[in-house]
């Protein structure tokens, strides 16, 4: 089976600082997960012991704690502040950008729209820097229903998809007095969405490698879906499956922005020995 990756895939800027940061600080303890990858954040544990704890009372005073990449919520880091000094905050600087934005506007006085997942940790964080409740809309049906201030800020969960977000944005600036629209999409969504996008097109069937509760990795599967009919979104090669390859010349490959190379190349390597 002939294979063809992505001209971008796999590791971020900010995933890839996070995970240096953390094999720097062996038996430290991450704040809930470090990314959104259960094979690195095992291989983190196993190799340097540093391990996952989503719980800040039972965290052990002036133990060495890492902040994951989505960041967290502001009291939360002022509680973590409050047991320990020996912090090291890999939040990524993608995602302090909406934090900033949304603590500087929202004490201007402007009503807090963010795009995103209200679930997310990275959503929760940014949510929890707002001076009032923000709005929080996953699509333009949702935004439709709500009740709109005369003057509104937009920022988007960094790993939204862009013609989404152009949506929502555009709808805004047409319904309130005042529309202050901020992307917060980080370059790499950009780069990743576009890349796979394009091999979408030209494939037989199309293999994206990530998270299962990985938002950027789910959008990949979501657009390169629209493009190529057969689409699969797996963890590791394990998941691979022959019947997904019969009749098929080409395959395309991409990957979430936590999905280590190591994965990614034995994914690779499976469907080339096909």
């Amino acid at each position: 089976m002939e294979v063809k990756l992505a001209k971008n895939y796999g590791f971020c800027f900010g995933v890839k600082r996070a995970i240096e940061l953390a094999q720097k600080k062996p038996n430290g303890i991450t704040l809930g997960p470090l990314i959104h990858n259960a094979k690195e954040i095992n291989r983190l544990k196993e190799k340097f012991n540093v391990v996952v704890n989503e719980d800040i009372q039972a965290i052990p005073q002036d133990a060495e704690v890492i902040i994951r990449t989505h960041g967290i919520p502001k009291q939360d880091l002022q509680k973590l502040k409050e047991k320990t000094k020996n912090i090291t905050d890999a939040t990524c600087p993608y995602v302090t950008k909406p934090q900033k934005i949304c603590e500087d506007m929202s004490a201007k006085g402007y009503q807090i729209v963010i795009f995103g997942d209200m679930k997310h940790p990275e959503v929760k964080g940014v949510m929890s820097y707002c001076a009032d409740e923000p709005l929080v809309v996953e699509d333009l049906e949702s935004l439709k229903k709500a009740k709109l201030r005369d003057r509104v800020a937009l920022v988007s969960q960094t790993t939204k998809n862009i013609n989404l977000f152009l949506e929502i944005a555009n709808y805004l600036i047409s319904h309130c007095s005042e529309c202050r629209v901020f992307n917060t999409i980080c370059n790499a969504t950009f780069d990743n969405q576009d890349s796979a996008r394009n091999l979408a097109k030209e494939v037989d069937v199309m293999v994206i490698v990530g998270g299962k509760n990985s938002s950027n990795t789910k959008q990949l599967y979501n657009i390169s879906k629209e493009y190529c009919r057969d689409c699969y979104l797996i963890e590791d090669f394990l998941e691979l499956d022959f019947k997904w390859f019969i009749g098929k010349q080409l395959c395309g490959v991409t990957a979430g922005a936590s999905t280590p190379n190591w994965i990614i190349d034995k994914v690779v390597n499976t469907i080339k020995a096909l």
